[in-house]
């Protein structure tokens, strides 16, 4: 590009989905777990009245997210992504 060498990468980070040069969702599903774990984590640590209803909400606006942005750009179709992010959804007060 106007004389300049691109240089070549692995995978790249666009609008916070990880895009890998194979095109498999893997970083994408790790980083996902590990920022719905933390925050379920964290909810879990500081709330200290656990109504089932109040969980849920602070599960859907906290957690569920991170599991679901972006989703239909790097959707999981290998078994253990899907696990890894199942992972959090069984413990999850649904």
């Amino acid at each position: 590009m106007d004389n300049h060498l691109l240089q070549e990468v692995s995978e790249e980070k666009d609008l916070g989905v990880f895009i890998s040069d194979n095109l498999k969702p893997a970083k994408q599903c790790q980083e996902s777990y590990c920022k719905a774990s933390k925050a379920l984590r964290i909810t879990a640590r500081t709330i200290s009245f656990k109504d089932k209803d109040i969980l849920l909400k602070l599960y859907k606006s906290l957690v569920r997210p991170h599991l679901e942005y972006g989703v239909s750009a790097w959707s999981p179709y290998y078994s253990k992504d899907k696990v890894l992010i199942e992972r959090v959804q069984i413990v999850s007060p649904e």
